[in-house]
């Protein structure tokens, strides 16, 4: 049986949540958002630090903390935004790190984002 987390960000206008729970696995997707429901889409740092803080805020309303995040999807629209990830990624998980995988993609579907995560946490270790 799965539930909805009540993220506390802009509530979406597609058909999905921000995140739901199903046994002690937190599934979530990221994206730089911001609290009055506009989009970030300035610089890659910017907007990295806006989704990861965007996924701790999400992570600690299911009850868990960062470091129970256990594996990270990146998507980036340009090899070039990996140095920003990797600059910002220490603010927000330290080791042992979650696994993590990029994928550089042609474009995300919200125009002038750069990034976009999915995450799967274990809560309640």
């Amino acid at each position: 049986m799965k539930r909805v987390v009540e993220t506390g960000l802009p509530k979406l206008k597609a058909p999905l949540e921000w995140a739901t729970v199903a046994g002690n696995v937190l599934y979530t997707a990221q994206i730089p958002i911001r609290a009055d429901g506009s989009l970030e889409t300035g610089d890659a740092r910017t907007q990295v630090d806006l989704t990861l803080a965007n996924l701790k805020k999400t992570v600690e309303a299911a009850g868990g903390t960062m470091a129970d995040v256990a594996q990270v999807l990146v998507y980036l629209t340009g090899a070039e935004h990996a140095a920003a990830l990797n600059e910002i990624w220490p603010r927000y998980f330290s080791a042992p790190y979650p696994n993590r995988a990029t994928v550089i993609v042609s474009a995300l579907v919200v125009p002038g984002i750069v990034v976009e995560m999915v995450v799967h946490a274990h809560l309640g270790r």
